[in-house]
This record gives structure tokens, sequence and C-alpha cells, in this order.
């Protein structure tokens, strides 16, 4: 049985950082596409950032330059590196895992980020 496991959530003050991970058990994700989204209270879950198998990053507009992905295939996880975090980043982060466009094999739990001064 795959799992992912996301951390790193919390409460950070604007222009902070947090570093989310998503750890994989059950079976190696290496040649996975692994992608983040978030889902902000009242909202529709949105894709945020993902990464190739070869390690090609991918971002939407709204944080490029300010989150970085990243993945150790020897570790089975991905990590999200999230700098000069704003207010409308807050939401439930969620990670997932993919073999083809558009359909998501494996989802995490999610994590908590709350963005506030």
């Amino acid at each position: 049985q795959v799992q992912l496991v996301e951390s790193g959530g919390g409460l950070v003050q604007p222009g902070g950082s947090l570093r989310l991970s998503c750890a994989a058990s059950g079976r190696t994700l290496s040649n996975y596409f692994m992608d983040w989204f978030r889902q902000a209270p009242g909202r529709e879950r949105e894709f945020v950032a993902g990464i190739s198998w070869s390690s090609t990053p991918y971002y939407i507009e709204a944080v490029k330059g300010r989150f970085t992905i990243s993945r150790d295939n020897a570790k089975n996880t991905v990590y999200l590196q999230m700098d000069s975090l704003k207010y409308e980043d807050t939401a439930v982060y969620y990670c997932a895992a993919r073999l083809r466009a558009g359909i998501w094999d494996y989802w995490g739990q999610g994590t908590q980020v709350t963005v506030s001064s």
C-alpha cells in the first residue's frame, strides 16, 4: 500500500519560509511525476508546483521565484521550499503522484500552512 505523508507545515509570518516534505512509502516513486496542490478555505484545490521524474520543475505563476520544488529519489521524498510567503499562500498543501497527465494515483493527507502576522 502506497502512502504519501506530508510534513513541515505551520504558522509563519508574511515574508517567512517553510519547507514542506512529502515522504512516500510502499513503493518507489522515482518514475512518477510529483505535484503539490493547495486548498484554501472556501476555494477549490489548485495545482501549485510539480516535478518530473527527471527533476524538471514547473510552477504556477503566483509562486514562481518564491517556491522551489525538488526531489530526492534515494529518500523517496519530494520537497517544497516556500520563501517570501504571503497571506494568500495560506492553505492546506497536498502532494500527489502520477504517471500520466491528469490522473493522480496517490495523494497525501495534507499539511496546513498558515501565513499570518
